[in-house]
């Protein structure tokens, strides 16, 4: 039987143990480095989401000089999507994607934006370009959050009966995201001074609403929105009354 000189059987402990010890500063390495990643990621997200969420203030202020119509329509959207059964994940996403939705009318001139009365069919033509060039500006990314910005305001102004624009989408074909944010963003948009006209009251925009179901709208959107209707409009009050700072909406995403 073959024997191991003590001094070789130290030596082999002595590697082990500087082997071990390598391993585990490579091991720390690799975690610090992947925490850096991380947070340089994060930070790279938040200034893109800073530099559009400004863009979608500039537009909500042509319409909105208060400019919290986009707030309210973000937290609206997750509260709908929240009572649809969706994941907590999709409806937070949901919130900081909804306020984008309009971010289009950045490049609608306030000729056609701000225009009291009838679109001509230019008109119109020109003001519906608004949801393209809002997916336009938003969907360069591969960043979760603004690809659903784009898609919510892409399909926005589709309609459950495929009557709406840009692609004349019908039901369920319509991403849930835009049914969602097509409904909070109709009564929203309702209730709300305009510079071209006063707000409806809610009972008025809650009957153009149900009026519409099944044709603008998911009914089952439509439905669950007016079975909750007494909270959503609370929380359309809270937002009003407490709206958040820019630096909050920033860190939302």
């Amino acid at each position: 039987m073959l024997s191991v000189a003590p001094e070789a059987a130290c030596a082999d402990r002595s590697f082990d143990a500087a082997a071990a010890a390598q391993m585990e500063r490579i091991v720390q390495d690799l975690g610090r480095m992947y925490h850096e990643r991380n947070e340089a990621l994060k930070e790279v997200t938040r200034a893109h989401h800073e530099a559009l969420l400004r863009l979608a203030m500039a537009a909500d202020y042509r319409d909105d000089e208060t400019g919290v119509h986009m707030v309210r329509i973000g937290y609206l959207a997750e509260a709908m999507a929240l009572l649809l059964g969706q994941p907590q994940g999709f409806a937070a996403m949901l919130r900081s994607a909804a306020p984008m939705h309009d971010v289009g009318k950045i490049g609608i001139p306030d000729a056609v934006l701000k225009k009291p009365g009838a679109y001509t069919a230019d008109e119109r033509a020109q003001m519906n370009l608004h949801a393209q060039m809002g997916a336009d500006i938003l969907g360069r990314s591969r960043v979760p959050l603004f690809q659903l910005a784009a898609e919510v305001a892409l399909t926005h102004h589709e309609r459950w009966d495929g009557s709406g624009y840009p692609r004349g989408l019908v039901g369920e074909a319509i991403p849930l995201s835009g049914r969602i944010v097509a409904v909070v963003d109709f009564f929203d948009a309702l209730t709300m001074d305009r510079c071209y006209r006063k707000a409806f009251s809610d009972e008025v925009a809650l009957r153009m609403l149900a009026e519409q179901r099944g044709k603008a709208f998911d009914p089952r959107i439509v439905d669950t929105f007016l079975h909750n209707v007494a909270d959503l409009t609370a929380l359309r009050e809270y937002i009003n009354a407490n709206p958040p700072s820019f630096a909050e909406l920033a860190d939302l995403a």
